[in-house]
């Protein structure tokens, strides 16, 4: 069995073909689906969908891009739902920092607000996290260090291959990589992969984003986490059904799915 640790089915991407989207995953070994809160308007679908589906999970976040619509009473209200698992997908995302250095000192102290919240949030309710990091590394690092994370741990989603980063191991943070690892200008990842403790990786897709060799330029979906486990094993040298084992025991420790 293949988990998706990181797959955005409430994306309207996949609302007029689900069922096919599902079976063909189902089809290639992909039995679990966690879908991170990144978007508070579409928190509701993710909801349903883990009502619907019991292959279905949830997190409630919100991402960098849209701290604005931070509402804790509104994540509060699923956050103990039987079917959410996780805080987030929150962090820190520099990426697209502009302005004056005064406009984006401003930006990045908003961020840091949110993210601090809802590290918070996770130790409050006791989930792991669900962590976005771009273009930020040091200053995630250190969030997730000053306010104790590694009580809950959680997962360094489409890991960046910062080795910074490396040592939040250590504190009960795992490693998603998706299809990224199979794209040809990944060398900083590739070269990276073999520091990661194989106890700490798992797989997602980030679907519909980031679509793996060679399917990119199409929409991303769960089947295509095969692929990421193909090259992992590769890069690893270790056999393909050792890195679905280890990933999904992985995945299940990390979230206490089954």
């Amino acid at each position: 069995m293949i988990i998706d640790s990181h797959i955005h089915l409430d994306d309207e991407r996949y609302r007029d073909d689900l069922d096919d989207v599902l079976e063909r995953a189902m089809h290639n070994g992909v039995e679990r689906f966690i879908i991170p809160g990144a978007d508070i308007t579409t928190l509701d679908r993710a909801v349903e969908l883990s009502e619907e589906y019991d292959s279905i999970f949830f997190a409630v976040g919100i991402h960098p891009y849209d701290k604005e619509q931070y509402d804790e009473a509104a994540l509060e209200r699923y956050i103990n739902h039987p079917k959410c698992i996780a805080v987030g997908e929150c962090g820190l995302d520099y990426f697209r920092l502009e302005g004056s250095d005064v406009e984006k000192a401003a930006e990045k102290a908003a961020q840091k607000k949110v993210f601090a919240a809802q590290i918070e949030l996770a130790k409050r309710f006791k989930k792991p996290l669900i962590v976005h990091i771009r273009d930020a590394s040091h200053d995630s690092k250190m969030m997730l260090l000053e306010h104790d994370a590694g009580e809950v741990g959680g997962v360094l989603h489409c890991y960046n291959a910062d080795e910074e980063l490396l040592s939040l191991a250590d504190q009960n943070f795992y490693f998603g990589i998706g299809g990224v690892l199979t794209f040809k200008n990944a060398r900083k990842l590739v070269n990276v992969l073999p520091k990661i403790p194989k106890e700490k990786l798992i797989i997602e897709t980030d679907g519909p984003y980031l679509t793996p060799h060679p399917h990119r330029g199409e929409r991303n979906e769960p089947a295509y986490t095969a692929l990421v486990r193909d090259k992992m094993a590769e890069l690893l040298e270790l056999d393909s059904g050792f890195i679905e084992q280890l990933t999904t025991k992985n995945a299940q420790q990390l979230f206490n799915i089954l």
